[in-house]
C-alpha cells in the first residue's frame, strides 16, 4: 500500500511538472489568455485535456504555480548578494541585487527559456500582474534589497524614487524577456552571455537612478 502511494505521488509530480513547462512555454509564446487548458494538457501530453483544472485549479493558480517554480533559485541566488552587498552605500551593488539574480537564473537553466516571456507577458496582464507582486512582497531578500537601495538615495524625492522604481521594473523584465526571445529565433544579441546583458542592464539602470531630477515648472 505504501509503495503504490508513492508511485502514485511520483506520477502526479512528474505530470504537474510537465503541465508548468507546457504552460510556461505557451504562455511566453502566446500569451495567457490565448493559451487554453485543453492547449496545455495536450502539449503537456496529457490524455484528459481536464488535467490543467484538475492539478492547478484556475489559470491564476496554474500562474502562480509557475512563478514559485522559479523562485526558491532566484531567493537563494539575491540572499548571497544581498549579503556581500550588506553596509554598501554602492547603488551599483544594490542595483546588481536586482538584476543578477533573475540573469544567473536564466543562464543556469540553458537553452531554450522561456520564463523572461512568461514574466513578461504576466506583468503586462492586468489580471494577472497582482500575483508577481503578491511573489514579490514574500521575498525576504528582495525586500532587504529595497531596503539597502533605498538608503543610498537620501536625496532624492519619494515621488521620483517610485518613478524611478516602476521604470526599473519595467527595464529588467522586458530587456531580459527581448534577449531570450532573440536567442529562441537564434537572433544576434548586443551582448554575448546573461552575465554581459546583467552587465548593460545594471550600467542603463545605475544612470537612471543617479541622474539628477528635473523639478516640475
Amino acid at each position: 500500500m505504501m509503495m503504490s502511494r508513492t508511485i502514485r505521488a511520483e506520477r502526479v509530480g512528474v505530470t504537474r511538472e510537465q503541465i508548468l513547462t507546457a504552460a510556461e512555454r505557451l504562455f511566453a509564446e502566446y500569451g495567457v489568455c490565448a493559451a487554453s487548458n485543453r492547449r496545455i494538457s495536450e502539449a503537456a501530453g496529457q490524455g484528459n485535456t481536464a488535467a490543467v483544472g484538475y492539478h492547478f485549479g484556475g489559470k491564476a493558480d496554474l500562474v502562480r504555480a509557475i512563478v514559485r517554480r522559479h523562485a526558491e533559485p532566484i531567493e537563494e541566488l539575491r540572499a548571497r548578494m544581498v549579503t556581500a552587498a550588506d553596509g554598501s552605500g554602492d547603488v551599483r551593488a544594490w542595483v546588481s541585487c536586482m538584476v543578477r539574480p533573475v540573469t544567473e537564473h536564466l543562464a543556469a537553466l540553458g537553452s531554450p527559456t522561456w520564463y523572461a516571456r512568461f514574466l513578461a507577458q504576466v506583468g503586462t496582464d492586468p489580471a494577472l500582474c497582482e500575483i508577481l507582486d503578491e511573489e514579490n512582497r514574500t521575498s525576504p531578500s528582495l525586500r532587504r534589497a529595497v531596503e539597502g537601495f533605498t538608503r543610498c538615495l537620501p536625496g532624492l524625492p519619494a515621488a521620483v524614487q517610485d518613478e524611478r522604481g516602476a521604470m526599473m521594473r519595467q527595464l529588467i523584465l522586458h530587456t531580459c524577456a527581448e534577449r531570450e526571445r532573440a536567442l529562441a529565433r537564434g537572433a544576434a544579441t548586443p551582448r554575448a552571455s546573461w552575465h554581459d546583458a546583467a552587465t548593460g542592464l545594471i550600467d542603463a539602470l545605475v544612470g537612471l537612478w543617479l541622474a539628477p531630477p528635473t523639478h516640475p515648472t
